[in-house]
Protein backbone atom coordinates (compact mmCIF):
# COMPACT_ATOMS: atom_id res chain seq x y z
CA UNK A 1 0.00 0.00 0.00
CA UNK A 2 1.25 3.48 -0.86
CA UNK A 3 0.79 5.75 2.19
CA UNK A 4 -1.89 8.40 1.77
CA UNK A 5 -1.46 12.02 2.86
CA UNK A 6 -4.30 14.54 2.96
CA UNK A 7 -3.63 18.24 2.50
CA UNK A 8 -6.22 20.69 3.78
CA UNK A 9 -5.30 24.02 2.22
CA UNK A 10 -5.99 26.71 -0.33
CA UNK A 11 -5.48 26.54 -4.09
CA UNK A 12 -2.67 28.59 -5.68
CA UNK A 13 -3.60 29.19 -9.32
CA UNK A 14 0.06 29.89 -10.13
CA UNK A 15 1.01 26.39 -8.98
CA UNK A 16 3.85 27.36 -6.65
CA UNK A 17 2.28 27.03 -3.22
CA UNK A 18 -0.86 25.72 -1.54
CA UNK A 19 -2.60 22.55 -2.68
CA UNK A 20 -0.56 22.44 -5.87
CA UNK A 21 2.78 22.54 -4.05
CA UNK A 22 1.55 19.98 -1.53
CA UNK A 23 0.52 17.43 -4.15
CA UNK A 24 3.76 17.88 -6.12
CA UNK A 25 5.78 17.31 -2.94
CA UNK A 26 3.82 14.20 -2.05
CA UNK A 27 4.32 12.74 -5.52
CA UNK A 28 8.05 13.45 -5.39
CA UNK A 29 8.33 11.72 -2.01
CA UNK A 30 6.45 8.58 -2.98
CA UNK A 31 3.11 8.98 -1.21
CA UNK A 32 -0.43 9.34 -2.55
CA UNK A 33 -1.60 12.92 -2.15
CA UNK A 34 -5.25 13.79 -1.56
CA UNK A 35 -6.82 17.20 -1.05
CA UNK A 36 -9.41 19.23 0.77
CA UNK A 37 -9.61 22.69 -0.79
CA UNK A 38 -10.44 25.38 1.76
CA UNK A 39 -10.13 28.44 -0.45
CA UNK A 40 -9.46 29.46 -4.03
CA UNK A 41 -6.93 32.19 -4.74
CA UNK A 42 -6.16 34.16 -7.88
CA UNK A 43 -2.41 34.13 -7.47
CA UNK A 44 0.74 34.43 -9.57
CA UNK A 45 4.42 35.27 -9.19
CA UNK A 46 3.57 38.87 -8.30
CA UNK A 47 1.11 38.25 -5.48
CA UNK A 48 -2.46 37.35 -4.57
CA UNK A 49 -5.09 39.20 -6.57
CA UNK A 50 -8.09 37.62 -4.85
CA UNK A 51 -9.16 34.91 -2.40
CA UNK A 52 -12.48 33.17 -1.82
CA UNK A 53 -12.99 30.71 1.02
CA UNK A 54 -15.22 27.66 0.65
CA UNK A 55 -18.19 27.03 2.95
CA UNK A 56 -17.47 24.97 6.06
CA UNK A 57 -19.86 22.25 4.88
CA UNK A 58 -17.90 21.87 1.62
CA UNK A 59 -14.63 21.51 3.50
CA UNK A 60 -16.11 19.02 5.95
CA UNK A 61 -17.66 16.98 3.13
CA UNK A 62 -14.35 16.75 1.23
CA UNK A 63 -12.53 15.64 4.36
CA UNK A 64 -15.07 13.01 5.33
CA UNK A 65 -15.27 11.72 1.76
CA UNK A 66 -11.55 10.94 1.74
CA UNK A 67 -11.04 9.78 5.31
CA UNK A 68 -14.15 7.60 5.59
CA UNK A 69 -13.41 5.64 2.42
CA UNK A 70 -9.69 5.80 1.62
CA UNK A 71 -8.20 6.62 4.99
CA UNK A 72 -5.05 8.66 5.64
CA UNK A 73 -1.64 8.07 7.16
CA UNK A 74 -0.98 11.79 7.75
CA UNK A 75 -2.76 15.15 7.43
CA UNK A 76 -1.24 18.52 6.57
CA UNK A 77 -2.98 21.88 6.92
CA UNK A 78 -2.20 25.17 5.21
CA UNK A 79 -4.40 28.16 4.43
CA UNK A 80 -7.60 27.98 6.47
CA UNK A 81 -8.71 31.62 6.04
CA UNK A 82 -11.36 32.00 8.77
CA UNK A 83 -12.08 31.09 12.37
CA UNK A 84 -14.97 28.89 11.26
CA UNK A 85 -12.76 26.87 8.94
CA UNK A 86 -9.97 26.63 11.52
CA UNK A 87 -12.34 25.25 14.13
CA UNK A 88 -14.02 22.81 11.75
CA UNK A 89 -10.69 21.44 10.53
CA UNK A 90 -9.37 21.15 14.08
CA UNK A 91 -12.41 19.03 15.02
CA UNK A 92 -11.90 16.80 12.00
CA UNK A 93 -8.20 16.28 12.75
CA UNK A 94 -8.87 15.53 16.40
CA UNK A 95 -11.16 12.68 15.33
CA UNK A 96 -8.62 11.26 12.84
CA UNK A 97 -6.08 8.67 13.95
CA UNK A 98 -3.11 10.05 12.01
CA UNK A 99 -0.30 12.54 12.67
CA UNK A 100 -1.10 16.12 11.71
CA UNK A 101 1.35 18.73 10.46
CA UNK A 102 0.02 22.26 10.95
CA UNK A 103 1.48 25.06 8.85
CA UNK A 104 -0.18 28.11 10.46
CA UNK A 105 -0.28 30.15 7.27
CA UNK A 106 -0.85 33.83 7.94
CA UNK A 107 0.53 35.69 4.94
CA UNK A 108 1.78 34.81 1.47
CA UNK A 109 5.36 35.13 0.24
CA UNK A 110 4.39 38.56 -1.08
CA UNK A 111 2.88 39.75 2.20
CA UNK A 112 -0.77 39.20 1.29
CA UNK A 113 -2.97 38.19 4.23
CA UNK A 114 -4.32 34.63 4.02
CA UNK A 115 -5.83 34.41 7.50
CA UNK A 116 -8.44 36.68 9.06
CA UNK A 117 -7.25 38.43 12.20
CA UNK A 118 -10.31 37.04 13.97
CA UNK A 119 -9.04 33.49 13.31
CA UNK A 120 -5.77 33.84 15.22
CA UNK A 121 -7.29 32.86 18.54
CA UNK A 122 -8.86 29.77 16.96
CA UNK A 123 -5.47 28.74 15.59
CA UNK A 124 -3.97 29.12 19.08
CA UNK A 125 -6.71 27.37 21.04
CA UNK A 126 -8.17 24.85 18.57
CA UNK A 127 -5.69 23.99 15.83
CA UNK A 128 -2.28 24.02 17.49
CA UNK A 129 -3.43 21.68 20.31
CA UNK A 130 -4.20 18.91 17.76
CA UNK A 131 -0.92 19.28 15.87
CA UNK A 132 1.74 16.59 15.92
CA UNK A 133 4.14 19.13 14.40
CA UNK A 134 3.61 22.87 13.94
CA UNK A 135 5.80 24.62 11.37
CA UNK A 136 5.59 28.42 11.83
CA UNK A 137 8.01 30.83 10.22
CA UNK A 138 9.25 33.85 12.15
CA UNK A 139 6.42 36.13 11.00
CA UNK A 140 3.85 33.53 12.05
CA UNK A 141 5.55 33.08 15.43
CA UNK A 142 5.29 36.82 16.01
CA UNK A 143 1.67 36.88 14.83
CA UNK A 144 0.66 33.99 17.12
CA UNK A 145 2.79 34.61 20.21
CA UNK A 146 4.15 38.15 20.07
CA UNK A 147 7.72 36.81 20.21
CA UNK A 148 10.01 38.52 17.69
CA UNK A 149 13.08 36.54 16.67
CA UNK A 150 16.15 38.60 15.83
CA UNK A 151 18.83 35.92 16.14
CA UNK A 152 19.35 32.18 16.66
CA UNK A 153 19.37 32.77 20.40
CA UNK A 154 15.70 33.77 20.20
CA UNK A 155 14.59 30.53 18.53
CA UNK A 156 14.27 28.62 21.84
CA UNK A 157 12.06 31.34 23.30
CA UNK A 158 9.92 31.33 20.16
CA UNK A 159 9.57 27.54 20.21
CA UNK A 160 8.56 27.56 23.88
CA UNK A 161 5.89 30.17 23.16
CA UNK A 162 4.38 28.05 20.39
CA UNK A 163 4.59 24.81 22.39
CA UNK A 164 2.61 26.51 25.15
CA UNK A 165 -0.44 26.25 22.89
CA UNK A 166 -0.23 22.47 22.80
CA UNK A 167 1.44 21.00 19.70
CA UNK A 168 3.60 17.95 20.43
CA UNK A 169 6.51 19.31 18.38
CA UNK A 170 7.34 22.64 16.77
CA UNK A 171 9.73 23.54 13.97
CA UNK A 172 10.56 27.23 14.16
CA UNK A 173 11.82 28.10 10.69
CA UNK A 174 14.69 30.55 10.84
CA UNK A 175 15.02 31.05 7.10
CA UNK A 176 14.53 34.81 7.44
CA UNK A 177 17.59 35.18 9.68
CA UNK A 178 21.03 36.08 8.31
CA UNK A 179 23.60 33.37 7.69
CA UNK A 180 22.84 29.68 7.23
CA UNK A 181 19.22 28.55 6.99
CA UNK A 182 18.71 27.20 10.52
CA UNK A 183 15.53 25.68 11.97
CA UNK A 184 14.86 24.49 15.51
CA UNK A 185 12.80 21.34 16.08
CA UNK A 186 11.83 20.68 19.67
CA UNK A 187 9.17 19.08 21.84
CA UNK A 188 10.27 21.08 24.87
CA UNK A 189 12.71 18.47 26.13
CA UNK A 190 14.87 17.42 23.18
CA UNK A 191 16.23 19.77 20.54
CA UNK A 192 17.31 19.24 16.95
CA UNK A 193 19.09 22.09 15.16
CA UNK A 194 18.78 21.76 11.40
CA UNK A 195 21.23 23.75 9.30
CA UNK A 196 21.63 24.10 5.56
CA UNK A 197 23.61 26.47 3.37
CA UNK A 198 21.68 29.50 2.16
CA UNK A 199 21.26 29.45 -1.61
CA UNK A 200 21.40 32.72 -3.50
CA UNK A 201 18.07 32.20 -5.24
CA UNK A 202 15.08 34.55 -4.95
CA UNK A 203 12.69 31.98 -6.40
CA UNK A 204 11.40 30.48 -3.13
CA UNK A 205 7.61 30.66 -3.52
CA UNK A 206 5.95 27.72 -1.73
CA UNK A 207 8.78 26.91 0.66
CA UNK A 208 6.60 26.67 3.76
CA UNK A 209 3.90 24.56 2.12
CA UNK A 210 6.55 22.28 0.69
CA UNK A 211 8.32 21.71 4.02
CA UNK A 212 5.09 20.88 5.87
CA UNK A 213 3.97 18.51 3.13
CA UNK A 214 7.36 16.82 3.09
CA UNK A 215 7.21 16.28 6.85
CA UNK A 216 3.70 14.82 6.56
CA UNK A 217 4.85 12.55 3.73
CA UNK A 218 7.74 11.17 5.76
CA UNK A 219 5.53 10.67 8.83
CA UNK A 220 3.07 8.75 6.65
CA UNK A 221 5.93 6.43 5.66
CA UNK A 222 6.55 5.62 9.32
CA UNK A 223 9.45 7.91 10.19
CA UNK A 224 9.76 9.49 13.62
CA UNK A 225 9.25 13.24 13.89
CA UNK A 226 13.01 14.04 14.04
CA UNK A 227 13.68 11.73 11.08
CA UNK A 228 10.79 13.18 9.08
CA UNK A 229 11.80 16.78 9.69
CA UNK A 230 15.46 16.13 8.84
CA UNK A 231 14.49 14.40 5.57
CA UNK A 232 12.02 17.18 4.74
CA UNK A 233 14.67 19.84 5.38
CA UNK A 234 17.04 18.08 2.96
CA UNK A 235 14.32 17.85 0.31
CA UNK A 236 13.32 21.51 0.66
CA UNK A 237 16.94 22.69 0.56
CA UNK A 238 17.34 20.96 -2.80
CA UNK A 239 14.06 22.40 -4.04
CA UNK A 240 15.14 25.93 -3.09
CA UNK A 241 18.50 25.51 -4.80
CA UNK A 242 16.65 24.48 -7.97
CA UNK A 243 13.95 27.18 -7.76
CA UNK A 244 13.24 28.75 -11.13
CA UNK A 245 11.94 31.97 -12.65
CA UNK A 246 8.24 32.02 -13.52
CA UNK A 247 6.33 35.13 -14.55
CA UNK A 248 7.56 38.56 -13.59
CA UNK A 249 8.05 38.08 -9.85
CA UNK A 250 9.13 35.39 -7.40
CA UNK A 251 9.20 31.93 -8.96
CA UNK A 252 8.56 28.61 -7.19
CA UNK A 253 10.88 26.05 -5.70
CA UNK A 254 11.40 22.98 -7.90
CA UNK A 255 9.40 20.16 -6.32
CA UNK A 256 10.74 17.63 -8.79
CA UNK A 257 14.41 18.48 -8.41
CA UNK A 258 15.45 15.04 -7.16
CA UNK A 259 13.46 13.23 -9.84
CA UNK A 260 14.68 15.33 -12.75
CA UNK A 261 18.28 14.88 -11.62
CA UNK A 262 17.99 11.11 -11.49
CA UNK A 263 18.27 10.88 -7.72
CA UNK A 264 15.16 9.36 -6.09
CA UNK A 265 13.88 11.35 -3.11
CA UNK A 266 14.25 9.70 0.28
Amino acid sequence: MIPGVLTVAGSDSGGGAGIQADLKTMLALGVHGMSVITAVTAQNSLGVQGAWELPVEAVRAQYRSVVDDIGVQAVKTGMLASAELVEAVAELIEATDAPAVVDPVGVSKHGDSLLAASALDSVRTKLLPVATVATPNLDEVAQLTGVHVESEDDLRRAAAAVLAYGPRWVVVKGGHLAGDAVDLLTDGSEEHWLRAPRHDNRHTHGTGCTLASAIASQLAKGQSVPEAVAAAKEYVTGAIAAGFALGGGIGPVDHGWALTRGTPAA
